[in-house]
C-alpha cells in the first residue's frame, strides 16, 4: 500500500464514523416535518419522501405549509397528483399556522403525514419563529432538513439554526447529480448530531436514495460508489434475459449493444451513473456528458431502421444497406458507419476481457474499491 493509499485510507475511515450509520426512517405511522432554505429543493424532496413510503406500502398524505413561494402549492400538488397521494393546502391563505392545524385532522386515513415548510433566502427571524410553531402544532415524530450538496461550509450555520429550533434529527441531501459531492453535508451532521437520511440523486420522483455511508464517503472521494452502481444494474435487468457468457465468448450482435444502451438509458442520466465509477478526481465536461447522451439516443434510433437478420449479423451490412437504414432514420451514412465502428469497438473490448488478465483486473478493482477499504 503507498502513502497516498494509506491516508486515503485512514481518511475513509474517519469521515465513515463522522457521519455515522443511516438515519432513521421506519416504515410506521409517523409525522414527518421537512426544513431547508429556498431552493434546496425541498418541495420536491417532500413529493420523493411520498412517493417512497408509498412504494413501501404506506399510506401517505402532505401537508403545503409554504405561504411564501408563488406557485408552492400548485408544484407540490402537481407532483403528488401524479403518485395518487392526497394534498392539503391553500395557495389563498397567508397563515401557515392555520393550514397546519386544518390540514392535520384532514389527513386522519393516512400513516406517513409530511409536511412542507416555506423557505427563504436566509434564515431570517420570522422563519425560524413559524417552524418552531408548526412543530408545536404538529408534534412531529422526525424533523428533516433538506440540504443543497452544493452548499459547501455555509451548511454549518444553517443546520446549527435550524437545530436550535426544532432539534434536527436527520438530513437529506440534494442534487447529488450534480457536479458537487456533498462535503457541506458533513458539516450539516457534525452539528445536528443527526444522521443522513436520504439522498436525491436525479430529477425524477423516484430518484430518492436511502443513504449508504460507505458509498457517500467513496463517492466524497473520488472513489465512485460500485456498489450501488451494481444493485442499479441489478434492478434495472431483473427479468431480462441476457446471455452473459455468449457475450464473453465473442457472440456479440448489435440486438445485444441495443440491450445495453437501453439498460443505460434506463438506469438515469449518463452523469449519475459516471458519479459512481472510481475516476479519482478526473473531471469530465458537462458538453461532453450531453454530446454522448445524444449520440447513443441516435444509436438506438438507427438501429431501430434496421432489420432483424441486420441486428443479429452486422456482416451483412453493405453500402446500399447503410444508406438504406440512415435514410429510415433520418441519419447520415457516416453516421451509420461510425455506429457500426463503435459496434466493433465494443466487441473487441469485450474479447479482451473474457481473458485471465482481464479476470485479474476485475478482481483487483473489486477489491480495492469494495468491502476491502
Amino acid at each position: 500500500m503507498t502513502v497516498r493509499e494509506h491516508v486515503l485510507r485512514i481518511v475513509y475511515q474517519e469521515l465513515v464514523k463522522l457521519v455515522g450509520s443511516t438515519g432513521e426512517a421506519k416504515l410506521e405511522p409517523q409525522i414527518i416535518l421537512m426544513a431547508g432554505l429556498q431552493g434546496s429543493g425541498k418541495t420536491t424532496t417532500t413529493a420523493k419522501l411520498a412517493r417512497y413510503f408509498q412504494r413501501k406500502g404506506m399510506r401517505v398524505g402532505v401537508i403545503c405549509a409554504d405561504t411564501f413561494r408563488p406557485g408552492a402549492f400548485d408544484q407540490l400538488n402537481t407532483l403528488c397528483m401524479r403518485i395518487n397521494v392526497q394534498v392539503y393546502g391553500n395557495p389563498d391563505e397567508k397563515d401557515a399556522l392555520k393550514i397546519v392545524r386544518e390540514g392535520l385532522p384532514s389527513m386522519s386515513g393516512n400513516e406517513v403525514i409530511l409536511i412542507d415548510t416555506q423557505g427563504r433566502h436566509a434564515l431570517e427571524g420570522e422563519l425560524i419563529q413559524e417552524i418552531i410553531d408548526i412543530q408545536k402544532i404538529a408534534s412531529a415524530r422526525h424533523r428533516w432538513l433538506v440540504i443543497d450538496a452544493a452548499l459547501g461550509q455555509q451548511a454549518a450555520e444553517q443546520a446549527r439554526r435550524f437545530h436550535d429550533a426544532i432539534s434536527i434529527d436527520g438530513v437529506i441531501i440534494t442534487k447529488m447529480d450534480g457536479t458537487a459531492k456533498g462535503g457541506g453535508a458533513l458539516s450539516a451532521v457534525a452539528e445536528t448530531a443527526s444522521g443522513i437520511v436520504f439522498i436525491g440523486s436525479g430529477e425524477t420522483i423516484d430518484d430518492l436514495e436511502r443513504f449508504e455511508p460507505d458509498g457517500f464517503i467513496s463517492r466524497l472521494l473520488g472513489m465512485g460508489d460500485l456498489k450501488a452502481l451494481v444493485e442499479r444494474a441489478e434492478e434495472t435487468m431483473a427479468g431480462r434475459e441476457v446471455d452473459v457468457n455468449a457475450m464473453m465468448r465473442g457472440k456479440f450482435s448489435l440486438r445485444d449493444m441495443y440491450q445495453q444502451l437501453e439498460a443505460v438509458n434506463r438506469m438515469g442520466p449518463l452523469k449519475q451513473i459516471m458519479s459512481m465509477l472510481p475516476l479519482g478526481n478526473m473531471e469530465i465536461p458537462q458538453d461532453a456528458y450531453d454530446v454522448t447522451s445524444t449520440k447513443m439516443q441516435r444509436y438506438r434510433i438507427i438501429m431501430d431502421s434496421m432489420t432483424g437478420p441486420e441486428l443479429d449479423d452486422p456482416s451483412l451490412m453493405g453500402s446500399s444497406r447503410i444508406h438504406r437504414i440512415a435514410m429510415g432514420a433520418g441519419a447520415s451514412p457516416e453516421e451509420v458507419r461510425e455506429l457500426l465502428r463503435y459496434y466493433k469497438m465494443m466487441k473487441k473490448a469485450l474479447k479482451g476481457v473474457r481473458g485471465g488478465q482481464g479476470k485479474m483486473n476485475m478482481q483487483r478493482m473489486l477489491k480495492k474499491f469494495g468491502g476491502g477499504m
